[in-house]
């Protein structure tokens, strides 16, 4: 299935493509901040439908994720990294798709505060 999604007020908009069934929360300092709930998806499956230079990154850390976030109203809708396996991979925040229902989908956790 495809999904649409942007941030929150459409300067940054995107559609993935995959089975939406798991979400992922996230414990980290930045996850637990901004409330990401996270699917991970292979970056091919990913469109960006706008500009990638209306897009802001932040890093930190080991500066390994780009979490991509718009400068107009701050909404972070995704992020960008790689899998263990060396696969490129980009974490869609489930909160910023469109027509989802949060509730039905599976949460597995995540203890990155442990990184």
């Amino acid at each position: 299935m495809t999904y649409q999604g942007s941030c929150h007020c459409g300067q940054i908009a995107f559609e993935v493509e995959g089975d939406l069934e798991k979400i992922t929360e996230c414990n980290c300092s930045i996850c637990s901040k901004r409330g990401s709930l996270h699917w991970f998806v292979p970056r091919e499956n990913f469109r960006l439908l706008t500009s990638e230079q209306d897009l802001a990154t932040y890093t930190f850390n080991q500066h390994k994720i780009k979490h991509r976030f718009c400068p107009r109203c701050g909404c972070a809708p995704f992020g960008e990294g790689t899998a263990p396996t060396g696969n490129p991979m980009v974490a869609i925040n489930a909160r910023c798709l469109d027509d989802v229902d949060l509730s039905v989908l599976k949460v597995g956790h995540f203890d990155g505060r442990s990184l």
